[in-house]
């Protein structure tokens, strides 16, 4: 990320011009805006870099009260004043670039657009039995593919950084995850949700936090604190607060730099491998069992885990792969596997499926 840019050079946080090149300026995109520090930098830098037809997304959660109807609130205000200084940019354009006709605009259309959800993530967690924080991520999504198909809008930016990959390789890692999950967030990655296709991009991937703040500062950015980030109950912020610090004592040094190069590895050859994947589902969604059992062991699971993810199933770890995988053993007599949150996986007339 540390591509000289015109603007604030002596901050150490940029858009790669690859990031520039695959998702160029001038189409229109969503980005998730918390109005955390993360995201308000992030929606700050994308603005200054010239893209200007943003739907800034907000869900409030509902989990912290008049706080949460405050954050909406807050990030509302923030791109009123984003449409602002947008506006004066247009008023203030130099002669020659505002063409042969006028030096000045008459009439300047803003671009940036608001999108605000609700919805009550204890309710949900209760009812489909999983965490708190479980349940707002798969929430968020939620919100984000309605949005993007009501918008046809299919891209979306989310401030995740360097810091927020290692942490969830580490996650990842003492959960026993394979090479896909050690891959952990992607700067560009396709999910489905609700059979809408949505493209993911993370464009401070490569940024650590230190540069975030630094860019905040720098920018006098204001942000809303979440008090829920001190709280150890999560396993993020256990990792974050506890772990880490606790492993770059033993060892003597620090591991961040180390494990960040080992994920963005992992992500590349996941990339990769993605491509040379040649059993895709049927039309309707269906895995072939005759397709698959010819196949290598690593090759049923990645094919199979790729699969559960365009089934918008979640929580997929070692054992919901091998308890599908179990289905196509001719010799077994079961037909139905369980997975999380009362889903399930059933074979019928040669065919895999999820209900």
């Amino acid at each position: 990320m540390n591509v000289e840019r015109s603007t604030s050079s002596t901050v150490a946080l940029n858009i790669t011009p690859d990031f520039i090149c695959h998702f160029p300026t001038t189409r229109r995109y969503l980005i998730g805006v918390s109005g955390g520090r993360d995201s308000v930098a992030l929606l700050h830098l994308l603005v200054d870099v010239g893209y200007h037809k943003l739907v800034v997304c907000h869900l409030n959660h509902q989990l912290r009260g008049r706080s949460s109807d405050a954050d909406a609130r807050f990030v509302q205000k923030l791109v009123e004043l984003h449409n602002q200084r947008l506006v004066g940019q247009a008023l203030h354009l130099p002669a020659r670039w505002a063409g042969k006709r006028s030096a000045r605009p008459t009439k300047v259309k803003t671009h940036i657009d608001f999108e605000l959800g609700t919805v009550n993530v204890r309710e949900i967690a209760k009812k489909k039995k999983m965490s708190i924080e479980t349940a707002a991520r798969e929430a968020r999504y939620k919100f984000f593919a309605e949005t993007a198909r009501r918008r046809k809008c299919k891209t979306i930016f989310l401030a995740h950084h360097a810091d927020d990959l290692v942490e969830t390789f580490l996650i990842n890692l003492f959960r026993g995850s394979g090479s896909a999950g050690l891959a952990g967030m992607r700067e560009v990655f396709l999910r489905r949700i609700d059979d809408v296709d949505l493209t993911i991009g993370r464009p401070l991937l490569g940024a650590w936090r230190n540069e975030i703040n630094k860019y905040v500062r720098t920018h006098r950015l204001k942000f809303r604190e979440d008090a829920s980030n001190k709280n150890l109950t999560p396993l993020r912020n256990r990792v974050r607060q506890r772990i880490i610090p606790y492993i770059e004592k033993q060892l003597g040094r620090k591991i961040r730099m180390s494990v960040w190069r080992a994920a963005r590895i992992a992500a590349d050859e996941e990339n990769w491998i993605d491509t040379q994947l040649r059993v895709p589902p049927n039309r309707d969604g269906h895995l072939n069992v005759r397709e698959l059992r010819p196949l290598s062991v690593a090759l049923q699971r990645r094919t199979i885990l790729k699969w559960l993810r365009a089934q918008n199933v979640s929580d997929i770890g070692f054992d919901a792969i091998e308890r599908v995988r179990s289905l196509l053993d001719p010799a077994a007599h079961i037909a139905k596997v369980n997975l999380a949150q009362d889903r399930h996986v059933r074979r019928r007339t040669g065919r895999i499926f999820v209900e």
